[in-house]
């Protein structure tokens, strides 16, 4: 069973940063290109950032570029993401997915990230 486990979230000030954890396992972790997404209160998933199945190669939306960096440990079986620079609007559920189920409802709890002064 594919179960993937996000944390590292919390509350934070403007500007401050995170680093978010996923978890992974159930299926071949290494062989996955992996995605972060986001809800944000009342809105719909948002893709954040990609990243390819050995790591070398990473994607950003724009809203995030400059600020967020998605990596991974396949011999930990994690994903990672680091959030600098945090900015109100970066408030929401993020949620870790294979890149091609990114769009799908997510399949895990995720982790609340809420940016407040």
């Amino acid at each position: 069973e594919v179960q993937l486990v996000e944390s590292g979230g919390g509350l934070v000030q403007p500007g401050g940063f995170l680093r978010l954890s996923c978890a992974a396992s159930g299926f071949t972790f290494s062989s996955f290109d992996m995605s972060w997404v986001r809800q944000a209160p009342g809105k719909g998933l948002e893709w954040v950032s990609n990243i390819n199945s050995g790591g070398g190669s990473t994607s950003y939306a724009d809203s995030v570029k400059g600020r967020f960096t998605i990596s991974r440990d396949n011999a930990k079986n994690t994903l990672y993401l680091q959030i600098d620079n945090v900015k109100p609007e970066d408030t929401a559920v993020y949620y870790c997915a294979k890149r091609s189920e990114r769009y799908l409802p997510p399949r895990s709890q995720g982790t609340q990230v809420t940016v407040s002064s």
